[in-house]
């Protein structure tokens, strides 16, 4: 079934991007079969200056070189250019600029990533925004990443009550080999087209899977994945997985279990719990050719499944699982009662550390004030995403760190390597750094 927006879009068509984005809701929530086969008509001058406004402009040009300053000079007639040419057809996707930056902390190797055009990244943000009111009627609760209105933070409670309702549970975790690389475009555009049959929509997003890859000054075309670094990607990666994972799970698996199984998903990155291991077992084995079917590989030395059960009787310690940069464990609480804990994994913790240090050393030779002033913000910054209950230590640990390397990068600032701790005691009097302090209460 298809749904051709007519006159009821004229009246709208002045309204503001929110209204219009409301409205494509509401029209997917009323009919949920239905494929949409004139969104591009919302698309206007209004949306593409929302789009613009929301698209980060401090990153590194693509391979046309265009600055966000550069476009501002002429913004209203190249935002017009550019939705011109998305609408009648002739929008080039540029290759996307490849560079590489170390993963983690720089010991595991270097990871690639995509730079768009300046152009290209507002486009993406254009139709993201009329794609993402028709899907979000269609997600799963399940679903966490990247979706307005969720964090990880969500996820983790959603975690923390699921494994608590059971008493203890069965983890699968789970890891995808390349998710990202290896998406198959032909399903893809099935996923698609589900909700979407909007011509000048889908050659778009056709023309971004196409579009090649610039490395070293020569470009190749990868046959498969999303956009490298595109803001369509988590967008596009949330439907593939909405239809190979979230509905197959809940329609097919949960009913044919003898237990309950809970799945947590954000982005790429899920468990799955289960009170009964035969159940556990039995999608464990599935799963690698359900994903095979899509084109997607797991990674074997990177999926497990673990009994994660409170010490008692026979059990005298639990293992441990992480899960979105937090190791989940048990542990009592302060009423005496196990419950499940969470602190920051070691190897997010020692990340964590190194990028600090190496920030300190780069700009040692900048005034304190400047140097407090930026690590107040890194600070503070880290404790909005791990400051979560039974993580005090961790925070505390990593302020304590901090201190350390900013007195170590201090020390060579000149020949004069001498500051011993009561003298950066009382700099820290004059420039105090924040204290550890739990952001997220929900345990």
């Amino acid at each position: 079934m298809e749904l051709l927006l007519g006159n009821t879009e004229d009246a709208l068509k002045s309204g503001s991007v929110y209204t219009k984005q409301q409205r494509i809701a509401e029209l997917a929530k009323l009919m949920a079969d239905v494929g949409f086969t004139s969104l591009a008509y919302y698309i206007d001058h209004e949306w593409m200056h929302e789009a613009y406004r929301r698209t980060r402009k401090d990153g590194a040009a693509g391979v046309d070189e265009v600055t966000a300053e550069e476009y501002e000079k002429d913004l209203d007639n190249n935002l017009q250019s550019l939705l011109d040419r998305f609408k009648s057809g002739s929008y080039f996707a540029p290759p996307v600029k490849r560079r590489y930056i170390p993963k983690g902390d720089g010991k595991d190797g270097l990871r690639p990533i995509g730079i768009p055009a300046l152009e290209d990244k507002i486009l993406q943000r254009a139709v993201t925004m009329v794609l993402e009111p028709v899907f979000e009627q269609d997600f799963l609760d399940c679903s966490y990443g990247f979706r307005p209105g969720r964090s990880v933070h969500q996820a983790l409670e959603a975690l923390w009550k699921g494994v608590m309702s059971m008493g203890g549970c069965w983890v699968l975790e789970v890891d995808i080999r390349k998710f990202f690389d290896t998406m198959k475009s032909e399903h893809l555009r099935e996923f698609l087209k589900k909700r979407v049959r909007d011509g000048v929509i889908l050659r778009t997003i056709g023309k971004w899977l196409k579009a090649g890859v610039m490395e070293d000054g020569a470009i190749h075309y990868p046959r498969e994945g999303t956009p490298q670094g595109g803001v369509v990607s988590p967008m596009l990666s949330n439907i593939y997985l909405h239809e190979v994972l979230d509905v197959w799970f809940e329609r097919e698996v949960c009913p044919r279990l003898d237990g309950k199984a809970v799945l947590i998903r954000f982005a790429d990155d899920y468990v799955i719990l289960f009170t009964h291991e035969r159940d556990a077992q039995r999608v464990q084995e599935v799963l690698p050719k359900r994903f095979g079917k899509y084109g997607l590989a797991l990674h074997e030395d990177k999926t497990r499944l673990i009994e994660f059960h409170h010490p008692t009787g026979n059990r005298r310690k639990s293992e441990t699982f992480v899960f979105l940069g937090f190791t989940h464990y048990w542990g009592r609480s302060r009423k005496g009662k196990w419950v499940v804990q969470r602190k920051t994994a070691k190897k997010k913790l020692k990340q964590a550390v190194r990028r600090v240090s190496g920030w300190c050393r780069r700009n040692r030779h900048t005034p304190v004030k400047e140097q407090w002033q930026s690590l107040c913000r890194k600070l503070i910054g880290h404790y909005g995403f791990y400051g979560i209950t039974f993580n005090s230590r961790s925070l505390g640990l990593f302020y304590e760190e901090v201190k350390r390397v900013w007195r170590k990068w201090l020390n060579r600032r000149s020949r004069n390597k001498d500051m011993p701790w009561e003298r950066f005691n009382r700099l820290l009097d004059r420039y105090p750094l924040p204290r550890p302090r739990i952001v997220h209460s929900f345990a």
